[in-house]
């Protein structure tokens, strides 16, 4: 598994540089949907990118929007991440990034952008990274929309697929996710005057309120099922004709989004003359456990060797682009950036002093799966069929 040693000391030698990374990466802001941003986040990648892998990338633009590529001709690992964070221009004018020990805090600190400098020094690590290829998106926090066919052609060139998402708290690698949908329900009604004749009308809010009752029942067991943007009406003094309801579904089977697609797609109204539009449907597919076993012992191995503690395998509730290629039967593991907390809150972390031994973690699992068979890993056809 190459000199895992060697890479444990020459990461820890980069510790201070990691983090000065990491502060230049956080102040280059990069909100959901902003091109002006993320071109200027991507120059920056760019340039770290194109000096540690020898080649230069290839920047995708899909509806105005950069997303960053290093192919390998001979692709046997893909590293894969993103760039954009869920926090919009200006936060970092009211909550700077600002370090506090070991404990760095900031808008997409964690979530992801210390897994992005764990994974160039990582790079910097291996001796050979010429069948080592970089996928750096910049609308994952969006649902993946424009990144998705990109992801998963890469996924398809390569034995595996490394995610630099945060670990967990306590440090282990994410060995499955649960999956996602997403749906947007549209009510139509009759407006009518609320004071003079509401009998006349179709009230939206009220058939919209029946809906929400009604998907919450979806729910079973560790399928959840969660109303979460609701909106009605514009006028105090008019029954709304219009109301619209968003709901989060997440799943470990594929059976369970199927199931509750099937009853979301099926809901009628219950109120004469209102009507019901459903839009959205699965966004992805769980992270099975099974195609991230054989590299969690890779990881495992190598982590003995950097004197780690024994790394263990989580089952995570959130999803990430790993659900994309690892639902394609293609080798994933996730978790392999930085070891924090708070991603999508205000009191999102990263432990800073863990960052070199994790880029050196990394590396060192770059290099063990290089190092493996050709029949241990990668994606058969029956895998691409799937």
């Amino acid at each position: 598994m190459g000199d895992v040693e060697t890479m444990g000391r020459l990461a820890a030698a980069q510790s201070e540089t990691m983090t000065d990374r990491l502060r230049e990466l956080v102040t280059h802001e990069s909100p959901p949907g902003a091109a002006r941003e993320l071109h200027a986040c991507a120059d920056l990648l760019d340039s770290w990118g194109t000096a540690v892998l020898g080649r230069p990338a290839r920047r995708v633009v899909r509806d105005g929007l950069p997303h960053l590529l290093w192919p390998a001709e001979d692709q046997r690992v893909l590293l894969l991440g993103h760039y954009d964070t869920v926090w919009p221009a200006g936060t970092l004018d009211e909550w700077p990034f600002a370090l506090a020990g070991d404990i760095a805090t900031g808008p997409g600190v964690c979530d992801m952008k210390s897994g992005i400098v764990q994974m160039f020094a990582a790079l910097s690590l291996v001796p050979d990274v010429s069948r080592v290829g970089l996928l750096l998106t910049c609308d994952e926090e969006s649902g993946s929309v424009t990144s998705r066919p990109l992801i998963e052609q890469q996924a398809c060139r390569s034995r595996a697929v490394l995610v630099a998402e945060p670990s967990t708290e306590s440090g282990a690698l994410k060995v499955a996710r649960k999956g996602g949908s997403m749906y947007r329900i549209a009510v139509r009604g009759r407006a009518a005057h609320a004071g003079v004749e509401p009998h006349r009308g179709v009230n939206a809010a009220v058939e919209l309120a029946h809906q929400v009752l009604a998907v919450r029942a979806f729910a079973r067991g560790d399928t959840s099922v969660t109303p979460t943007v609701v909106s009605a009406g514009s006028m105090t003094n008019q029954v709304p004709e219009s109301a619209t309801l968003c709901v989060d579904v997440r799943a470990w089977t594929r059976a369970e989004l199927e199931r509750v697609d099937r009853m979301i797609h099926a809901m009628t109204p219950l109120l004469p003359d209102a009507s019901l539009v459903v839009g959205g449907g699965i966004n992805r597919y769980p992270l099975p456990e099974e195609v991230a076993l054989p590299l969690l012992d890779i990881a495992r191995r190598a982590g003995q060797r950097l004197g780690l503690p024994p790394l263990e395998g989580a089952h995570a509730p959130g999803a990430s682009d790993g659900n994309f290629t690892g639902s394609l039967g293609v080798a994933t593991l996730d978790g392999l950036g930085g070891v924090g907390g708070g991603s999508h809150a205000r009191h999102e972390w990263v432990d800073v002093a863990q960052m070199p031994a994790r880029a050196a973690l990394l590396a060192g699992l770059i290099t063990g799966v290089l190092e493996e068979p050709r029949r241990g890993a990668g994606v058969t056809a029956a895998n691409r069929a799937a």
